[in-house]
């Protein structure tokens, strides 16, 4: 079968490698049909590998595909049905896998296609509990975007940060593939929504999905806006990825006894934090990363119920897939990128 693989930094190449194994019981095998980019994806290609890893390796850390063939005992999934797959190599015993928090695993493997052999691949053989059954109006593109863009965000604003109807949220770099949803899914729940965006064509997008207010990031600073929008109260939640660029402002757009939750940090990895303002102000600040299994779950029920939809910025097949990581890295996609066999 053909994988797509990262043979070195920034060198991607379609090879043949063996056939992916028959399932044994409990496992299922699935026909890849839509591979959804994200940054962790540009940070592998890169190089920016924070354990250890071996090249070349499969990529693809996002995915969703048909049923092709199910092993023995496997009951929660039949053949020919899309799904959506968990974008990590839990171990399924410990604790947190047996409290449902898969993100909490003690004895997790890797991300695929970032430490471990990844999705951009025909087929995948693979525990049955890591594929999400998707309802039948959900196309595969759509349940792509759920193990990590939707999933992500529905553990990071209602698992973590609690958001509620009234509250007023910030979320940075509303463009984005995970900034996207976050708008659609805070709305859902009666939320009034701030977005930063750095153009006013991508402002106009972001209104079109829902946002109530949206700043250009690259003509005024986000938070003297924030600040006046709410009337120097600041806002309940800030929705964080961006990282250093805009830690101080977001933390700064609080109000006392917000919280901020994040989940990258795509412009850096360190930065400074005000410890007075931390405990005088009460903030609350959390980190997230991934999602519950039952996150994509949920995320591909709301789907399915037209809750949500989610945004693709174009999609591309396996060979044009340099040019798609550039275009993300240099923030110049409005959504997802899918990529296609």
């Amino acid at each position: 079968m053909r994988a797509l693989q990262l043979l070195a930094d920034r060198k991607l190449s379609i090879v043949d490698v063996p056939m992916s194994a028959e399932p044994g019981p409990g496992e299922v095998r699935v026909k890849i049909g839509a591979v959804a980019l994200n940054h962790i994806d540009v940070w592998g290609w890169r190089g920016m590998a924070f354990a250890k890893r071996k090249l070349p390796l499969t990529v693809g850390a996002e995915a969703a595909g048909t049923i092709e063939t199910v092993g023995a005992d496997v009951t929660n999934v039949r053949v020919g049905q899309t799904v959506a797959i968990y974008g990590a190599e839990t171990c399924g015993a410990c604790p947190a896998c047996h409290a449902g928090k898969d993100n909490l695993c003690e004895n997790v493997a890797g991300v695929r296609g970032f430490h471990i052999d990844g999705l951009a691949c025909d087929y995948v053989t693979l525990k049955a509990r890591h594929v999400v059954p998707a309802p039948d109006n959900v196309s595969i593109q759509a349940a792509a975007c759920t193990p990590i863009t939707f999933g992500t965000v529905e553990h990071m604003l209602f698992d973590n940060a609690k958001l509620e109807a009234g509250q007023t949220i910030l979320i940075q770099a509303g463009g984005s593939g995970i900034g996207t949803a976050a708008i659609q899914l805070a709305k859902s729940v009666g939320a009034t929504v701030i977005t930063t965006v750095g153009s006013d064509e991508k402002g106009e997008k972001a209104k079109a999905l829902g946002a109530d207010h949206v700043i250009n990031y690259r003509e005024e600073r986000f938070e003297g806006v924030v600040r006046k929008l709410t009337k120097k109260r600041g806002c309940d939640v800030v929705f964080e990825h961006v990282g250093v660029d805009t830690w101080a402002g977001s933390v700064f757009s609080l109000k006392r006894g917000g919280t901020l939750v994040t989940c990258g940090s795509t412009t850096g990895i360190s930065t400074e934090i005000n410890l007075f303002q931390l405990y005088q102000q009460q903030l609350r600040l959390i980190g997230s990363f991934g999602c519950r299994i039952e996150n994509i779950a949920s995320s591909l029920a709301k789907i399915g119920a037209g809750v949500v939809k989610p945004v693709i910025d174009s999609v591309v097949p396996f060979d044009n897939i340099d040019a798609a990581l550039d275009r993300i890295e240099q923030r110049q996609v409005f959504g997802k990128i899918i990529v296609t066999l």
